[in-house]
């Protein structure tokens, strides 16, 4: 495999990489790295991959400048005839033309440099299309395209200005005696000086009595700016003709400098590996900003992730905690199980001996099938009521949590629903899930008593008291209840233990309380596990990936590797401008 081969597939790899990078999150000074990240994968796709794959096309001169500037004018009377039209009223909305030699004009289909503009003959006020101008004046190997405004009032006129400044081998950068020292053209001189680009300068329409002072200051500042072997061309203030050109001998330097450019392969060469490989080299190095955005986007989405996971896992935590220590068997469970058993008369039945059981535990027994049901129903109201009290609390604890950042803040309002409040159809769902862990704990009850329905204990009390007594036992398996109510919930799940061991077994009995706690514990995750979803489905969408900025950081190592392996072929961005 050629090195230019290798550096093509490198390059490759890293603009998939920058492509791939997701930087969604509004943390701080995201825009400079959105922008600098659009501005590589343009570069990538519009110049330097183009150009690797030619490296003999014809050389790419774009006359740019500020607004005014008579890039439009000098264009024309570099080719001899109108090729562009000037712009009377700003700004100038028309597509940028590219003038280049009939013998050339297979090197600029959709395929070569700037492949996301439309090619057309014509003129056009599309600023997404590339007109392009066949002229036997312009000389085989080169090209000459006439860009928008750096400075325009429009915002899609700068961006296309920009975009096919970095699509050039080479700036003719167009400025005036009025406006050389404006900052814009400076800010663009600046981003070419440190990305090796060939760049002249044009000082355009000056007054003959100005021109050693104003070229003299011209030239200090690009000296100071990296960019002193940068050809200066004085263009007087003259008349222009009929047809809008400037006399031949105002043009006659620059013209003659480009075709001499033209006619030399080598001098050609030389232009394009220095821009191409600058601008490889400042690639290389603008990549890993990118590559550090992209691990402060995954620490963003972390810190996001973190914060409801630990609203919903201390919610989780609260409610299989309140579910079992008793904090149910308060109020109206209470009062509906006390009403349902009697607790010392049966206690002490319970205790009595066998042979007297059947007699003493049927007197003993207060509750009716109403009454088993009444515990029934205050048992699925009071653990619908915390399950919801609980999963509000988490839901407000996390958009607490994310409204304090502002990724977080834009998060929650980029939502349709208010995740602040639990899910529209969350009650329903508890109610549904409570229903049906009572049928589960009802159909443990009737399996484990199959074969002791014909006993006085088991119809004493029948399917239904027994499998809330052992909802009961479920709700103060650890014994949690404080005060007073020691001796009321507390004695009342004594009463209950004592029940069930009397029916099924102290060992059974454990084990259909560890069933049956398992199965709510179980429940109880599902539904809080789809309000917290509510909340990673945003995160989710983001698509920040975990291995994103790493494979930024591989792509550019092997750019690296490549261009330090090509600079024996001038690709190695160390030329000056």
């Amino acid at each position: 495999m050629s090195d230019s081969t290798k550096m093509l597939t490198a390059l490759v790899r890293l603009r998939s990489a920058l492509q791939e990078t997701a930087l969604p999150l509004d943390v701080p000074d995201i825009d400079e790295h959105r922008a600098a990240r659009t501005d590589m994968v343009d570069q990538l796709e519009d110049y330097i991959i183009p150009r690797l794959m030619t490296l003999e096309a014809p050389l790419l001169t774009v006359v740019g400048g500020s607004t005014g500037a008579g890039k439009s004018t000098l264009v024309n009377s570099l080719v001899g005839t109108r090729v562009t039209e000037p712009g009377v009223l700003r700004p100038t909305t028309r597509s940028p033309v590219l003038v280049h030699n009939p013998a050339d004009a297979h090197w600029f289909g959709q395929d070569r440099i700037l492949p996301d503009l439309e090619r057309t003959r014509r003129a056009t006020g599309d600023p997404t299309a590339l007109q392009l101008v066949a002229s036997e004046t312009i000389p085989v190997g080169l090209a000459v395209l006439d860009a928008p405004d750096i400075d325009s009032v429009e915002e899609r006129n700068r961006t296309l200005a920009a975009q096919l400044l970095a699509a050039a081998d080479l700036w003719l950068f167009v400025t005036s005696a009025a406006r050389y020292a404006d900052q814009v053209p400076w800010e663009f001189l600046k981003q070419a000086a440190d990305r090796s680009t060939a760049v002249a300068i044009v000082l355009d329409r000056t007054p003959r009595e100005a021109i050693g002072t104003v070229s003299a200051h011209l030239a200090r500042m690009l000296a100071s700016r990296g960019l002193k072997d940068s050809p200066l061309f004085v263009v007087t203030e003259g008349t222009v003709d009929d047809q809008g050109l400037l006399p031949a001998d105002s043009v006659k330097d620059i013209r003659g400098w480009l075709e001499s450019l033209a006619a030399n392969a080598d001098a050609r060469a030389a232009v394009v590996k220095q821009t191409l490989g600058g601008a490889i080299r400042s690639l290389s190095q603008r990549s890993y900003g990118v590559a550090e955005a992209a691990d402060v986007q995954l620490e963003a989405v972390t810190s996001l992730r973190t914060d409801v996971d630990r609203a919903y896992d201390e919610t989780l935590e609260a409610i299989n905690v309140a579910s079992a220590d008793g904090t149910l068997l308060r109020g109206e469970v209470l009062a509906r199980w006390q009403e349902f058993v009697g607790t010392g008369e049966l206690l002490r039945s319970l205790e009595s001996k066998v042979g007297r059981m059947r007699d003493r535990l049927v007197s003993a027994v207060k509750g009716k099938p109403q009454q088993a049901e009444r515990v029934t129903v205050a048992v699925e109201s009071g653990l619908e009521t915390l399950l919801i009290e609980h999963a509000e609390s988490a839901a407000e604890k996390a958009a607490a949590s994310w409204a304090s950042t502002a990724q977080g803040k834009a998060l929650l309002e980029s939502g349709d629903r208010d995740l602040g409040r639990v899910s529209r159809d969350f009650r329903r769902e508890v109610e549904t899930a409570v229903r049906e862990w009572q049928k589960g704990v009802l159909d443990m009850v009737r399996t484990e008593g199959a074969d002791k329905r014909g006993t006085a204990r088991f119809l004493a009390y029948g399917v239904n008291g027994l499998s809330v007594t052992l909802m009961v036992i479920v709700f103060a398996s650890t014994a949690g209840v404080t005060g007073a109510e020691v001796g009321i919930a507390g004695g009342s799940a004594v009463v209950g233990q004592k029940l069930l061991e009397a029916v099924f077994g102290d060992q059974a009995v454990r084990a259909l309380a560890e069933r049956a706690r398992k199965d709510l514990e179980r429940r109880v995750e599902v539904l809080i596990g789809k309000e917290r979803k509510r909340y990673s489905d945003l995160v989710d969408g983001l698509a920040v990936d975990a291995g994103s900025a790493e494979r930024v950081r591989a792509a550019t190592r092997r750019v690296d590797d490549e261009r330090f392996a090509s600079r024996k072929d001038g690709l190695g961005g160390d030329h000056s401008a």
